[in-house]
């Protein structure tokens, strides 16, 4: 008995690219989170743990209202694949932290959809056109603006920070590959799931007693990043990667602004200039296609 086709996944870019600048809100909040908890001295590995530990507790509303079988899915397998690539991808970005300048680290970490239309060509079989290339390659060029990367850039330590963007591609791709039978709330709590039990091992060496403002401080962070994921998924379920992962790019000029208003950080001339840049690589996938 021939097999049923599997169901087609959904193409509504203008959909997804708002899901996505969204998700660049929470993901700049929670990098706010973040950085306010490493000034007050806690190490990496409670903060990776406290980033998923707080999504699994998200979504204990669902499992106790509806029971589990929202969460039950059918493809194990699938869930880890995502779930290693992005925990590797937050281990690598939270190393570049620690060795690299902020702005350096943060060209790495969203240098991701300079990857994802090679790694969704090749992985998913998405179209890859020129239209796409164009796109990253402008928002990459606003980047480096904003971002006014040093000379650690050339350092052997910048090839963490370059696996960090192809991971998270990889994290990216996989969840577009998974939308077509796994709803968004399964993707992000399933990540939360194995992450928090995988970066819970690293905790029976590095674990610190807590005052109660870190301890808000990863929760909010946590929280953030739980909305970011969900939107994320959600936005990789409406549009191919390779088409909007540029929006991406917004939380750049979200953290700038936000960094503006806490620490009275002023943009300057190349900054205002690549955040030009970076709106119109968002833009630019949405624009008409030619038949």
């Amino acid at each position: 008995m021939p097999s049923s086709p599997a169901p087609s996944r959904h193409s509504l870019p203008g959909r997804g690219a708002a899901l996505l600048a969204l998700s660049a809100l929470f993901f700049a909040l929670m990098g706010v989170f973040i950085r306010e908890a490493t000034l007050s001295n806690v190490n990496n590995e409670m903060v990776v743990f406290f980033r998923n530990a707080v999504g699994v507790l998200f979504f204990l509303p669902l499992a106790l209202t509806r029971g589990l079988a929202p969460l039950r899915t059918a493809r194990p397998l699938a869930h880890l694949k995502r779930t290693l690539c992005g925990l590797a991808a937050m281990y690598c970005y939270f190393y570049a932290l620690a060795h690299l300048p902020l702005t350096d680290a943060m060209l790495f970490s969203y240098a991701a959809p300079v990857f994802t239309p090679l790694i969704a060509w090749r992985w998913l079989q998405e179209p890859l056109t020129r239209r796409m290339l164009l796109a990253t390659a402008i928002g990459f060029a606003g980047v480096l603006l904003v971002a006014k990367p040093s000379g650690a850039l050339v350092s052997g330590i910048s090839l963490v920070g370059i696996l960090a963007s192809v991971m998270a591609a990889c994290a990216f791709v996989s969840i577009r590959e998974m939308s077509n039978t796994e709803p968004a709330y399964r993707i992000v709590f399933y990540f939360a799931l194995f992450s928090a039990l995988i970066s819970a091992v690293p905790l029976l060496w590095a674990w610190q007693p807590l005052e109660r403002d870190q301890l808000l401080l990863l929760l909010a962070a946590g929280l953030m990043a739980s909305l970011g994921q969900l939107s994320m998924s959600q936005a990789y379920a409406c549009a191919p990667p390779g088409l909007i992962g540029p929006v991406a790019y917004l939380a750049i000029v979200f953290g700038g602004i936000i960094a503006w208003l806490r620490w009275d950080e002023l943009p300057s001339s190349a900054s205002l200039l690549g955040a030009g840049l970076i709106f119109a690589a968002s833009l630019t996938p949405l624009l008409r296609r030619s038949p």
